[in-house]
């Protein structure tokens, strides 16, 4: 998440905690509605001036704000190989680090799962040692990575998901309350893609913001969400063996389309 971004989250985050609406904090402004939604949505532009007066608004000091966002700025959106084959390899180890990321306390690990409170306690030493959070006293810790942490597209987490998640995930019908599965074929540049990848990418922003939002919520109004967004240049493998040669996409030698 860009500094912006994690600005803005902070700004809605105060808004929601304060009970401030848009309407009012526009009326506060002297601006319409539509244009403070323009400017807290995202890939909106706000200037220095404008956080300036959101700040008086909030009854903050922007220097406040800025120490907040520097305290919650993560620093690592990517693991190292190492550092990922030592969180695969132990699913206790795992398991605490997928609720890390969900900023789970221990007490609500312990509630949920059938593991023992000195397994829970040695694996929140170990992710500090590893580098992906930092162990504070009485076992509160601070995520050292970003929520929407990048698994290494060909990495131990992700090849984990390929052989034990992904037939579960899919398995689902997806058509529970707030769920979608929706599968588009279409063909468009390249620089189109990156773009589409970019808005892909700000998608995952944006559940991870709202998980932060919804921390607060009490444990009965919450569900456990998943979201897997997949981009890629590909066609079924039984279309391709049906493609004309030198008419489909060219192959590389892994096999692989491209």
């Amino acid at each position: 998440m860009s500094s912006t971004q994690s600005l803005v989250a902070l700004i809605k985050a105060e808004l929601k905690s304060q009970g401030l609406s848009y309407a009012e904090l526009a009326q506060a402004l002297d601006l319409s509605e539509s244009s403070v939604k323009r400017m807290l949505a995202p890939g909106g532009e706000m200037p220095l001036s404008r956080v300036d007066e959101i700040c008086r608004v909030l009854k903050l000091e922007f220097a406040e704000l800025a120490t907040r966002l520097a305290q919650q700025t993560p620093e690592l959106r990517e693991l190292s190989l190492e550092q990922e084959r030592a969180v695969v390899a132990s699913p206790v180890l795992l398991l605490v680090a997928i609720c890390c990321l969900s900023h789970w306390a221990l007490e609500d690990v312990l509630a949920r799962y059938r593991v023992a409170e000195a397994d829970a306690v040695a694996a929140l030493a170990q992710l500090d040692r590893l580098g992906v959070i930092e162990l504070r006293p009485h076992n509160r810790y601070k995520l050292k990575v970003a929520k929407t942490l990048r698994w290494r597209p060909q990495g131990p987490v992700m090849q984990f998901f390929r052989e034990r998640v992904m037939a579960d995930f899919f398995a689902g019908g997806f058509d529970g309350e707030g769920e979608l599965l929706t599968l588009v074929h279409g063909e468009f540049g390249a620089g189109h893609a990156r773009e589409l990848a970019e808005r892909l990418r700000r998608a995952a922003d944006d559940f991870a913001r709202q998980h932060l939002l919804d921390q607060k919520l009490p444990s009965a109004e919450k569900r456990p969400y998943s979201v897997v967004i997949g981009l890629r240049s590909w066609v079924f493998e039984a279309f391709r063996d049906l493609e004309r040669p030198g008419l489909g996409l060219t192959r590389t030698p892994s096999g692989r389309s491209k």
